[in-house]
């Protein structure tokens, strides 16, 4: 089956193909009848935070657009402080409000996710970086369909290319407080990445590494005074991964001309400090999952998980807006091709929180 799937989803699959053409579809539409059949629920930052959300809201309004379907989101109460609760009643409105289909983004959603599937089992949910959930007597949910990404390997890409351009002191500042496996996959192969990088070129590199202030995955001053002090003591590039935490750490390198690599998306539109985006294919897996459910091949996905990486060409680095000016597209997309032929491993064993300081050619300091 997993092979299968990979066949399915390779020509399905394009890093940015879809995400431009989504953006220009309205958030909001008015159904006549009062009924939204596509919804999501977003996961905790805000819906337009250029990132997570942002990128699977695009491939729900995208994909409902584009098949004359109504379409609506729905945001949890209490905004970064949802609760569990919080998520199942925005679930809820959803099922009630006439949707077939609901995407949920994040592994927070999971606790509300596996209960609201459970209490409306005509309903089908994407669980966007998600795996499978059982209902309340522990069977499998088949109405729920876990799509996951292989983040360690663009967090790879990300990290060798940064060194391969010349990058020696770089930072990397991670949302969900070390516990989210997304973001913390990011960070491990971020690090596997510039190692690699680095022993190739016979040279020892400096990482700051840290998940402080990024908890909720929203901006903050304290994190910005953060980061505006690494730069200020030589640090030239920094990974931002974790959603609403971009708008700090840009903040910080434009105040101190440093750099910025991007998550999920292509980032180099929202600010010039961003030489690279470490990108997984969010909008276009949203839009495949969601087919599923009116093409009649739910059954394909549902209960299945589904890790999407370089195979499906799910996860890489955006080629169009090329920013870095040592290390070549060329050189990128023959990392691709040894990663994709199995000559490269990125190891996905990431860590919660502390990645270690056992790496050969990487200085690690992990900042609590």
């Amino acid at each position: 089956m997993k092979k299968f799937l990979a066949l399915l989803l390779t020509a399905a699959l394009l890093l940015c193909s879809v995400a431009a053409l989504a953006e220009e579809v309205p958030d909001t539409m008015t159904a006549e009848d009062g009924q939204y059949v596509v919804a999501m629920v977003t996961d905790v930052g805000q819906l337009k935070d250029k990132s997570f959300n942002q990128g699977t809201w695009n491939g729900v309004k995208g994909y409902a657009a584009a098949n004359g379907l109504s379409y609506k989101y729905y945001q949890p109460a209490n905004g970064d402080q949802a609760t569990d609760e919080d998520r199942f009643d925005a679930m809820k409105a959803a099922c009630e409000g006439g949707a077939k289909v609901i995407v949920g983004p994040g592994f927070m959603q999971a606790t509300a996710m596996a209960r609201a599937a459970e209490a409306y089992p005509e309903v089908k949910f994407v669980f966007i970086d998600g795996f499978p959930l059982n209902d309340s007597q522990g069977n499998l949910l088949t109405n729920v369909a876990p799509v996951a990404f292989a983040e360690e390997q663009a967090g790879y890409f990300a990290g060798y290319a940064a060194v391969a351009d010349g990058f020696t002191k770089l930072g990397f500042s991670g949302g969900g407080g070390g516990t989210n496996p997304a973001v913390n996959r990011y960070g491990y192969g971020y690090i596997q990445g510039a190692n690699d990088a680095a022993a190739k070129l016979g040279i020892t590199v400096d990482m700051k590494y840290t998940y402080a202030y990024g908890a909720s995955f929203s901006p903050s001053a304290e994190l910005q005074t953060l980061i505006a002090g690494w730069y200020e003591t030589g640090t030239e590039v920094v990974f931002s991964c974790g959603g609403s935490i971009f708008s700090s750490i840009t903040a910080a390198a434009s105040a101190n001309d440093g750099y910025v690599i991007g998550v999920d998306v292509d980032q180099s539109f929202d600010s010039d400090t961003v030489v690279t985006s470490a990108m997984k294919g969010i909008t276009a897996a949203t839009e495949w999952a969601i087919a599923k459910v009116f093409d009649d091949t739910w059954a394909e996905i549902g209960g299945i998980p589904v890790s999407l990486g370089v195979e499906n060409d799910a996860v890489g680095l955006p080629v169009d807006t090329w920013g870095l000016e040592v290390y070549t597209v060329a050189e990128y997309e023959a990392l691709f091709a040894d990663i994709l032929a199995g000559n490269v491993v990125v190891s996905n064993a990431a860590p919660d929180g502390n990645p270690g300081t056992e790496w050969s050619n990487v200085n690690l300091e992990y900042v609590e």
